[in-house]
């Protein structure tokens, strides 16, 4: 699944081509019609096709971001602004191309559900190969609350108390620190193959019990997992299945993993040793980490 670093190459590779621009035209696949039409939420959620082209068609695209794992475009037409909000599931992307044969992988060619055709003459498509991403057209974030309930972005002064906060509720106290940090309320971007990374780095077990972290493992935790972040970003995002920059080139944070699907601790030489959390398999070396 993309995560913070992996959205973030997303959302630079298509801003230069897509901002600016006016959405001349939507079309939707027909995995995506013929969803709607059975009742799914098929990609397009929360509204009825023709519903989401009224809004969106006609409309100029004039800033997007990214936040946490979400790709936010602000769209206006006249005097009326909305959001499309993007969250790109476990295999989605996006493509800036002028033809859908220029997309140069594959699957991503085959599988597409949305294009948006710019006044520039550029698509700006949507693929995904397993349908588990989203797009959402809305007037304001309130209309999508739990987008309003993401913590801090991890490199915001506020975000390590917001973060040190949580230590305080009861929710996490008796649960894994692994299932801790994967929610976005917590520490906003941070998925599992950071998530195994940062806790090999800080030397804890995944497993521990958020309780039994001193104040010191606390702050360490949350500082190695912006520094896997920011390495993550450095160095183009995590490719080892399905990711792709907009380009539809690869990263390289795979070479740089330490016990993320690896065999054996690059420190000690022990086994890596896999343990399901909060339904993810975690990765971890059991003598470096306790």
């Amino acid at each position: 699944m993309p995560e913070l670093p992996e959205v973030e190459h997303v959302t630079r590779g298509i801003k230069p081509f897509v901002k600016g621009q006016k959405i001349e035209e939507v079309i939707f696949s027909d995995k995506v019609i013929e969803g709607k039409d059975k009742g799914k939420e098929t990609i397009i959620k929360g509204l009825a096709l023709d519903t989401f082209k009224r809004y969106t068609e006609g409309y100029t695209i004039y800033d997007i971001e990214r936040r946490s794992k979400y790709i936010v475009f602000y769209i206006e037409n006249n005097s009326e602004q909305r959001i499309l909000i993007s969250h790109l599931g476990m295999a989605g992307g996006f493509f800036v191309v002028d033809k859908l044969e220029d997309i140069n992988v594959p699957n991503y060619r085959k599988h597409w559900h949305v294009i948006f055709k710019l006044n520039n003459d550029k698509l700006l498509v949507y693929s995904d190969i397993r349908r588990f991403g989203e797009i959402r057209n809305v007037a304001s974030f309130d209309a999508y609350p739990s987008f309003l309930e993401i913590a801090p972005e991890p490199f915001d002064k506020e975000a390590l108390s917001h973060y040190m906060a949580w230590f305080d509720k009861r929710l996490y106290q008796n649960k894994p620190i692994k299932q801790m940090i994967l929610d976005h309320r917590v520490i906003s971007g941070c998925g599992n193959i950071y998530a195994c990374e940062a806790l090999f780095r800080a030397g804890i077990n995944p497993a521990r019990k958020s309780k039994e972290l001193n104040h010191q493992e606390k702050e360490m935790l949350f500082y190695y997992v912006r520094e896997v972040l920011e390495a993550g970003i450095k160095y183009g995002g995590t490719s080892i299945s399905d990711y792709r920059h907009a380009d539809g080139s690869t990263g390289t944070m795979q070479m740089h993993l330490n016990v993320y699907k690896q065999k054996t601790c690059k420190v000690c030489g022990n086994d890596i040793e896999t343990q399901v959390i909060a339904t993810r398999n975690s990765h971890f070396c059991p003598t470096c980490q306790k």
